[in-house]
């Protein structure tokens, strides 16, 4: 089975997300893939860089067919590689 991906850039903060605001958009991101959102990370480029553990639970061959199901991982995944199309309002203090 195929999952229908969509590839959208995360927008560009102005500054560097603070360690809630990072907390606050990739545990609503989790949620959303949790509730049976698309993803916007390729099936194989997620079995690509977990690659790793999904050998270690399944074995070698298992690795290649298997699928990264932990939305939380899932979420941290494309939040890294700038796939979220989510941000927060980014205030600038004067």
């Amino acid at each position: 089975m195929r999952l229908n991906v969509v590839v959208i850039k995360m927008v560009k903060p102005i500054r560097l997300h603070t360690r809630f605001e990072r907390a606050r958009i990739i545990g609503a991101r989790a949620l959303q893939i949790g509730m049976g959102a698309p993803l916007y990370a390729g099936e194989d480029a997620l079995r690509e860089a977990f690659k790793n553990e999904l050998v270690s639970l399944y074995g070698f061959e298992e690795a290649s067919v298997r699928f990264v199901l932990d939305p939380l991982k899932i979420a941290l995944y494309e939040y890294d590689h700038e796939l979220i199309p989510i941000d927060i309002d980014p205030h600038e203090n004067n």
